[in-house]
């Protein structure tokens, strides 16, 4: 079989790899993204209008194109897509990386290219990390693996114009969520890397240089643009973009670390389990070999790393589609690992290196078995099942407050929320003492659906009794859904039952 015909297997391999998505209804971050583009209202101090989402206007402008053309479902499709170029595109800077340390090599560039395929699919693919949503980490990574190509692709034949595309994708990529800036990382340090090295003439360099920044400028001035023919204020953009992070960093740290700590232990456990960390360690204890064969590509690789890593670690909150953001630098890593090998066939170390993709693939294969085992024996949507008996229950024009940040939930409900946050970290970033939820729930705009999704006190007890008190005495107690979620109605003197299906199994999303 023919190397490049594997590149493709590899691409179709990660594509089906996606078939998860058409097996689970919406995630709680995708459901918020829908709610927020639907009802997006951009105003002075309001980015979006009535929700509130620490995300760029790109990411929520693609929730809406891909919503209005097929449906909620249909950015899961371009997340499987998106999947197939990254695989592409792996292989395409792993020919790139293989020409700038030798040329007239095209059997190395096609083996090297055709393992690095498998490896990106079987990453990509590995159902640990998140088979089924479709967000802005697994949206924008093949943009960073573009953005990698086209800048190795520019310094090799010396074309701004393909460091024009560079900086236009990389950036793209950051639009998606603002800690992908992987591909801006990596085209920075090889740009400035060749240059300082010989590789690229200054006067070259420059050029590539400006090029980069203005492919950086054309998304950057659109989004500025935009704000200001909306009516919105610049300073509401940027700390949106940008400056809320800082302000939620802080509320993380002074939270009870309890929860995080368990999610971070997770995090590194997936990653040992889906070998990326095997990958990883591999990699660095090569260093000393790889910088002899490509001093230049193997730092800006080795810079990349650690800016991703260190983001997801400074992130707070560890998820586990974090994971997603390194897989763009691990591929690189083992597209120069694999190159060095075949240089050097003979050695122990090259030897050694087929074990990377035995792991990941076996790791991939093994995941979505499990995962379609459980699926198969039946898992129950807590969330979703409540929404939709919420649903069943309401009158027209009620309007749903899911405490806690479940906006499946609320998604599920088909109702507006009055509080304009979906989630969690905004709400206690910026209503920490739930001044805003008091007031919401003792005046004329209380939901008339209350859920609580997380104790009223789980973060904090600060505000907390105002919000009981108005339970108490606004609201009647309807249940407990699934033994997971109270419910509470507006006082009504017409009985009130909800009827939740805790039991039946989610089979497709044409169930939504």
């Amino acid at each position: 079989m023919g190397h490049p015909r594997i590149v493709w297997l590899a691409a179709l391999a990660a594509f089906l790899a996606r078939f998860p998505s058409l097996l689970w209804p919406l995630r709680p971050d995708e459901a918020g993204f829908l709610l927020v583009a639907r009802a997006w209202l951009p105003a002075p101090a309001s980015l979006y209008g009535p929700y509130w989402v620490d995300r760029p206007p790109p990411m929520i402008w693609l929730m809406r194109a891909t919503d209005a053309v097929g449906g909620p479902y249909a950015h899961r499709f371009l997340g499987a897509i998106g999947c197939s170029l990254l695989v592409l595109a792996a292989a395409a800077a792993a020919r790139e990386l293989v020409r700038r340390a030798a040329k007239d090599q095209p059997r190395i560039e096609r083996v090297t290219a055709a393992w690095t395929a498998v490896v990106a699919a079987a990453l990509v693919s590995n159902a640990q990390i998140d088979a089924v949503a479709a967000k802005g980490e697994l949206l924008g990574i093949p943009l960073v693996m573009t953005a990698c190509w086209l800048i190795l692709r520019a310094v090799r034949r010396g074309r701004p114009s393909d460091a024009f595309m560079a900086g236009l994708v990389g950036v793209l990529a950051v639009g998606l969520k603002q800690s992908i800036v992987g591909g801006l990382v990596f085209g920075t340090v090889l740009l400035v890397g060749s240059v300082v090295a010989g590789q690229l003439s200054w006067r070259c360099g420059l050029r590539h240089a400006a090029a980069a920044t203005a492919g950086v400028a054309i998304p950057v001035l659109g989004v500025i643009s935009w704000s200001v023919a909306s009516g919105v204020r610049l300073q509401t953009l940027f700390y949106v973009v940008v400056s809320f992070r800082s302000d939620a960093s802080q509320i993380l740290a002074a939270e009870n670390a309890g929860a995080a700590t368990s999610r971070a232990s997770t995090l590194v456990l997936i990653s040992v389990c889906t070998a990326m960390a095997l990958l990883l360690l591999w990699f660095l204890l090569r260093l000393r070999d790889l910088v002899r064969q490509d001093a230049v590509a193997t730092v800006a690789v080795t810079v990349m790393l650690v800016v991703d890593l260190a983001g997801v670690a400074a992130s707070g909150s560890y998820w586990s589609p974090y994971l997603f953001v390194p897989m763009p630098g691990l591929a690189l890593a083992f597209a120069l690992l694999m190159h060095s090998d075949r240089v050097h066939p003979h050695t122990v170390r090259a030897r050694l290196t087929p074990v990377i993709p035995l792991a990941v693939v076996v790791s991939s294969v093994a995941s979505l078995a499990g995962w379609t085992s459980t699926w198969i024996h039946g898992a129950v949507p807590y969330e979703v099942r409540t929404g939709q008996a919420i649903a069943a229950a309401a009158r027209p024009g009620d309007r749903v407050m899911v405490y806690g940040g479940r906006a499946d939930l609320q998604w599920a409900s088909g109702a507006q929320s009055p509080y304009p946050y979906l989630w969690s970290l905004p709400m206690r970033t910026l209503d920490p003492d739930l001044g805003e939820l008091k007031q919401l729930l003792a005046g004329p705009e209380a939901p008339t659906w209350f859920v609580e999704a997380a104790r009223l006190d789980t973060w904090s007890e600060i505000g907390t009794r105002p919000i009981e008190r108005s339970l108490i005495s606004k609201y009647e107690f309807v249940g407990t859904a699934c033994g997971r979620y109270r419910v509470y109605h507006l006082n009504t003197v017409e009985p009130l039952q909800l009827d939740v299906d805790c039991d039946s199994p989610w089979r497709t999303i044409w169930n939504d």
